[in-house]
């Protein structure tokens, strides 16, 4: 029976190597899209921190996971490379984000009602299009 220190041990720096894996590009894809482009506000910023350490994550994973590249965790250089995929992974996130910003920012001051209104009006031109297409 291995010791527990021993186990213990050996399971602590599995977790930092993770941690190191995973954290590592999703706070460097946060740090150069807000220096990329800055937040107009404080909300703004937390916002878009938080979903592209997320989308970096939970992207980043997804990515790997149906690309079956999980066995490029076994060395030292094949986390380098997931690290850069959970990178690229968190771009997106922020781009959506500063995209319903952007879109909330230019709506402000219309209630709910006006805004499905406009997204009726919207789904109405592409009808009138499409019929006169056809």
């Amino acid at each position: 029976m291995p010791d527990p220190a021993t186990s213990s041990a050996a399971g602590g720096f599995a977790a930092y190597k993770l941690a190191i894996a995973f954290g590592l590009p999703a706070g460097l894809a946060a740090i150069v899209v807000m220096l990329w482009m800055r937040p107009k506000s404080v909300r703004e910023w937390a916002v878009a921190l938080i979903s592209t350490v997320v989308s970096s994550v939970c992207g980043g994973a997804a990515l790997v996971q149906h690309l079956g590249l999980n066995h490029w965790a076994d060395n030292t250089i094949g986390l380098m490379g997931l690290g850069g995929l959970i990178f690229a992974a968190g771009l997106p996130g922020w781009v959506i984000v500063r995209a319903g910003f952007a879109w909330a920012e230019k709506r402000k001051g219309k209630d709910l009602y006006e805004l499905i209104g406009e997204g009726g009006l919207v789904c109405t031109q592409h009808q009138k299009k499409d019929d006169e297409n056809e």
